[in-house]
C-alpha cells in the first residue's frame, strides 16, 4: 500500500487490535485522544493510553511488579512523522522512545534517522510482514500474507521477493530506544523489550494489510469515528473487567499496601 493508504489503515488496525487484545482487566485503556498542534511539526493528534499487561510479562518480571501493573503510552501523530513514549511510574528508570517516519519506498533509505542518531550506535532490523516468523500465539491463517489476497484491491499474494515486485509499496521506519537503568537487569530487560517491540510491529503491520478490505474505502473522518467507537468499547471492556478483578483484592488501603509489599 502507499503511505497515504497506511495513514488510515494504521488507525483502523490499532483500534481493532487493541479491542481484540483487551480482556480480563488487561489491555488498552484510552485516557486522552485529541487534536494537538506543535510549533515544529504542525497539526497532529495526541493520544494517552494505559496498557495493562501483567499476565503477558515473563515470570522473572512479574516477580518484581505489582499485581495491577500498567505502562503509560503517549503518542504524538504528525503523520508521516510520529513520536511514541512508554513509561511506568513503578519503574522510573524504564522508558521506551520510538520515532517513526513513513516513506513510499522499499526500505532503502539508510540515512532517514541520521539527524536523530548523530553518533549513537544502532542495530538495523528489517521486518518482512509476510515471511518473518511470528509467535505461535499470534498466528491466524486469515492473516497469513503468504496466502492472503485482497478482494477489493487485488493486492497479494505476497510471494518470496514481494518487496521487489509489488507496487504500491511503503516502509515504516522506526527508531526504537529502550532504557532500563537498573544494575543487574539492564541488558536482560532491554533485550527483552526490543524483542517484544519487534513482535508487536510485525503483528500490527501484518494485520494492517490483512484487514485492508475492511478499511480501504474509509476516509480519515470515517476512521476517526471508528477509532472513537472502538476506544469507548475497549475502555468499557478493560475497566469493567478491572473493577471485577479488583473486588477480589484487599478492600482497605492498608491491606493493599501490605499485599503489594508481600508480592514484591
Amino acid at each position: 500500500m502507499s503511505s497515504s493508504n497506511y495513514r488510515i489503515g494504521q488507525l483502523y488496525m490499532i483500534s481493532k487490535h487493541s479491542h481484540e487484545q483487551s480482556d480480563r482487566g488487561e489491555g488498552v485503556e484510552v485516557v486522552q485522544n485529541e487534536p494537538f498542534e506543535d510549533p515544529t511539526h504542525g497539526q497532529g493528534q495526541f493520544t494517552e493510553k494505559r496498557v495493562y499487561l501483567n499476565s503477558k510479562l515473563p515470570s522473572w518480571a512479574r516477580a518484581v511488579v505489582p499485581k495491577i501493573f500498567y505502562v503509560t503510552e503517549k503518542a504524538w501523530n504528525y503523520y508521516p512523522y510520529t513520536i511514541t513514549e512508554y513509561t511506568c511510574s513503578f519503574l522510573p528508570k524504564f522508558s521506551i522512545h520510538i520515532e517513526t517516519k513513513y516513506e513510499d519506498n522499499k526500505g532503502c533509505n539508510d540515512n532517514i534517522f541520521d539527524t536523530e542518531l548523530k553518533e549513537q550506535e544502532r542495530e538495523v532490523c528489517f521486518i518482512d510482514i509476510a515471511y518473518d516468523e511470528i509467535p505461535e500465539r499470534y498466528y491466524k491463517e486469515s492473516e497469513d500474507l503468504r496466502y492472503f489476497k485482497s478482494d477489493k484491491t487485488s493486492r497479494g499474494i505476497l510471494q518470496e521477493g514481494w518487496r521487489d515486485t509489488h507496487d504500491p509499496i511503503m516502509c515504516s521506519y522506526k527508531l526504537v530506544t529502550v532504557k532500563f537503568e537498573v544494575w543487574g537487569l539492564q541488558t536482560r530487560v532491554e533485550q527483552f523489550v526490543h524483542k517484544v517491540v519487534r513482535d508487536v510491529l510485525l503483528l500490527g503491520h501484518r494485520q494492517a494489510f490483512a484487514w485492508v478490505d475492511e478499511w480501504i474505502d474509509m476516509t480519515l473522518d470515517d476512521v476517526r469515528d471508528y477509532e472513537k467507537q472502538m476506544h469507548e468499547k475497549t475502555n468499557i471492556k478493560v475497566c469493567n473487567d478491572e473493577q471485577e478483578h479488583s473486588t477480589t483484592k484487599p478492600s482497605s488501603l492498608d491491606d493493599i499496601e501490605i499485599h503489594d509489599k508481600a508480592s514484591t
